[in-house]
């Protein structure tokens, strides 16, 4: 009876095993036991990959020889990329290649300019060897992602560099799967969103915000709006730079359009001057009113008329006479343009680098029910306001090193507001014109809107000497990359997000790093524990077993 019993239970086992193994690849799971869940891939992040129509190539140029911090993001793309292909169920494919891998020297430069100008700029490698020894080397934290005929590089070693190489390394690795995704999602579907980029009062115009049109352009259908009454079927609006009145027409349909749902970037300057002056003397600055201003207030915030000044300084160039027959000129210190590295968590700015800013108006709140505010931008430690009007000269260049005239911190100058809200005209007539009848009073549906103390964000300058238009993502004058554009399009994709896939940008890696000065007080120990232990171990295994057998034996 009793075999009877056994036999039926190991077959029992068996045949569970078999259907198990039958079964197993209709069933896909996976746990991720890691604290901060690395290998937990965001929702909008996974729709997108299990719906991927074609197949998606990924090259990643980060091989080769490198650092440990390097090995670290490598490996870290490596992951990433091995939980992409799973969720695309075969769709995606990558591989590593080391650009330095040439046998010629000619077809190296060649394929390493290649990506270049594909957007996979170099970056030196500097490393020290066991012995003290150095080493420098080139290489391209980036990859190449191909779809269906279309190419886009892309740079995957970003994060603040005032920060330490090793913590820009692990804000790098924290936002590997948005950067990939976002690109993915760009090359794989079709444009469907609507951006309305409105025009009439003395906005930038398109070529003098260039870059940031053509990124536009790259991922939505955009169209350049002069009648605010066509606006309610955009899925966002952009207001960059106005310098003269809305209607009040205009106002309400901008109103409606908000308490119906709609999305807004207002980019905006509260005071203007002429800047040509300022070397001549100085010039007169003074606010002025666009009439959104009461609008801007029912939704929370008030941008004031004033100007901020910080010692996180860029540079101007002035004219300080001749030199022979050629004009002198200087780099001097400016106030009044500033690098904001000062960021909150949200993810449309965390990890950011640099945003580069000029004559920015610092943005207040007030008390609005419905609405939650966020700051995402704040100035340095070591700054300050001027009300305005006021006047504005060279002379403010000789205080830019006196710290105690900076004693206002971290002045917030750009705002994300999101929630619903009463209308402007819940409580009285709409303009003349305006069917009462139509009017929205209370939200329908919740709005988001990023409100900017700063128009120059977006504007590309033209260089004074061969008169090309300046990169909003280069700084010249320091030779320091910038973030302007990665902070407007990221805002842009905040907007019109529904899937939620820019909340990857919210993944947090852990950082741990060792004790160096530990490490090396006691690297001579752990060797010996690490080495002499298991050799003990054994010899120690090795002798109580003869002596259990020679025991056993001799009895």
């Amino acid at each position: 009876m009793r075999k009877w019993e056994d036999l039926l239970t190991f077959s029992a086992i068996l045949f569970l095993f078999i259907f198990l193994n039958i079964h197993s690849d209709k069933v896909f799971f996976r746990w991720d036991l890691t604290e901060e869940k690395r290998f937990t891939i965001n929702p909008a992040t996974e729709r997108l990959l299990e719906n991927l129509p074609d197949q998606v190539s990924i090259d990643v140029y980060l091989d080769g020889p490198l650092n440990a911090e390097f090995e670290h993001l490598k490996l870290a793309i490596l992951e990433t990329l091995e939980e992409f292909k799973v969720q695309s169920n075969g769709q995606l494919d990558f591989r590593f290649i080391d650009p330095n891998d040439f046998a010629d020297t000619r077809q190296k430069q060649q394929f390493q300019n290649s990506l270049i100008k594909k957007g996979i700029p170099q970056t030196t490698l500097f490393d020290v060897g066991p012995n003290g020894e150095q080493t420098q080397r080139l290489i391209y934290p980036g990859a190449l992602i191909s779809y269906k005929g279309k190419q886009k590089g892309i740079l995957l070693l970003k994060g603040n560099k005032a920060k330490s190489a090793q913590e820009q390394i692990n804000q790098s690795i924290e936002g590997v799967e948005y950067e990939l995704a976002s690109v993915i999602q760009e090359l794989v579907e079709a444009k469907s969103k609507r951006v309305g980029i409105v025009q009439g009062h003395q906005e930038l115009f398109p070529s003098e915000m260039k870059e940031f049109t053509e990124a536009l352009e790259n991922k939505y259908i955009v169209n350049w709006v002069t009648d605010l009454s066509t606006i309610k079927n955009f899925d966002a609006l952009v207001v960059a730079q106005p310098k003269t009145k809305f209607s009040n027409k205009e106002k309400y349909f901008i109103d409606q359009y908000l308490v119906d749902g709609g999305n807004a970037l207002f980019l905006l300057d509260k005071v203007q001057m002429n800047k040509d002056s300022i070397p001549l003397g100085g010039t007169y600055a003074f606010g002025y009113d666009l009439n959104i201003e009461d609008l801007l207030f029912r939704l929370g915030v008030r941008p004031n008329i004033d100007l901020i000044q910080d010692q996180q300084v860029g540079l101007i160039e002035i004219v300080a006479g001749n030199f022979g027959d050629k004009a002198n000129i200087k780099k001097l210190p400016w106030p009044y343009n500033i690098y904001l590295n000062t960021f909150s968590e949200h993810p449309i700015v965390r990890n950011m680098d640099v945003v580069y800013g000029r004559f920015i108006t610092s943005l207040d709140t007030v008390k609005s029910i419905g609405i939650k505010k966020e700051p995402l931008i704040f100035t340095s430690n070591y700054s300050r306001k001027r009300a305005m009007p006021n006047i504005v000269s060279l002379d403010e260049i000789k205080e830019v090193n006196k710290k105690e005239l900076f004693n206002q911190p971290n002045i917030p100058i750009a705002y994300l507001l999101e929630g619903t809200f009463k209308s402007l005209y819940a409580n009285r007539f709409p303009p003349k014109g305006i069917d009462k009848k139509s009017l929205i009073k209370s939200s329908t549906k919740p709005t988001k809107v990023i409100i900017v103390g700063d128009g120059d964000i977006a504007k590309n300058e033209i260089n004074p000497i061969n008169k090309q238009l300046e990169s909003i993502e280069f700084d010249r004058h320091r030779g320091q990359s910038l973030s302007n554009l990665e902070f407007l399009m990221n805002s842009m994709n905040y907007l019109t997000d529904q899937d939620g896939l820019i909340m990857a940008r919210n993944k947090k890696v852990t950082l741990r790093p060792l004790d160096n000065f530990k490490i090396r007080e006691e690297k001579a120990m752990w060797q010996w524990i690490n080495v002499g232990i298991p050799v003990l171990l054994t010899v120690l295994f090795g002798g109580i077993f003869i002596y259990l057998r020679k025991r056993k034996y001799e009895i």
